[in-house]
């Protein structure tokens, strides 16, 4: 079966965030804020996605998160990969590479 868009759009926005955080340990914003400054600000994640994310991939046990505090003083949830996400980001990677080849083999088709 086929996945759906929002599927496709969730799976990815996972991806983006594993990656972000096998970078270094962040919380939400800083999350955020990698990932536009890695895209050179074409991807621009929204707080209404970012924590929903987080809150699936730390269900899944994807990543851990404590609370500390923030550069300017304040109190924030870090995140970080746990071993398992670690297992999860080589994997999706590789299943992103496949699905990008095979979606340019449609593009460039003739």
């Amino acid at each position: 079966m086929a996945a759906s868009s929002s599927d496709v759009l969730q799976g990815t926005l996972d991806l983006l965030v594993l990656k972000a955080l096998s970078l270094a340990p962040m919380h939400g914003w800083g999350i955020s804020q990698r990932i536009q400054q890695l895209s050179k600000d074409a991807l621009q994640i929204g707080q209404g996605s970012l924590y929903p994310a987080l809150y699936r991939l730390e269900k899944k046990g994807l990543v851990a998160s404590e609370w500390g505090t923030t550069e300017n003083n304040r109190e924030a949830k870090y995140y970080r990969l746990s071993p398992a996400g670690q297992r999860a980001l080589a994997a999706e990677v590789r299943d992103w590479r496949r699905f990008v080849g095979a979606v340019d083999l449609v593009l460039v088709a003739e």
